[in-house]
C-alpha cells in the first residue's frame, strides 16, 4: 500500500479497490473528525475512511486527517 512518510513515520496511506478507495490513517485522526466523516456521508473504520467517484472525499477533510495523523504519530 502506498503512503507518505514524514521523518521515518508513516503519515498516511491509501489504496484503490474495485469498488471503493481508501484512506489510511492513525486511530486518533478518524475518531478526532468523525462528525466531518459523517458529514460528508463517508464511511469510516478504526484507521480509515473509505470513498468512491460517486462519494468522493473533500480536500480539507484529507487535509485534517493527514494532519492528525502526523501529529498521533509524532512528527
Amino acid at each position: 500500500m502506498p503512503g507518505f512518510l514524514k521523518d521515518g513515520s508513516v503519515i498516511a496511506g491509501y489504496a484503490a479497490f474495485s469498488r471503493q478507495c481508501g484512506l489510511y490513517v492513525a486511530p486518533g485522526a478518524v475518531a478526532a473528525h468523525a462528525e466531518d466523516i459523517a458529514a460528508e456521508g463517508l464511511k469510516a473504520t478504526k484507521t480509515g475512511v473509505t470513498f468512491s467517484d460517486r462519494k468522493p472525499i473533500s480536500e480539507t477533510l484529507v487535509r485534517k486527517l493527514a494532519e492528525a495523523s502526523r501529529r498521533a504519530s509524532g512528527v
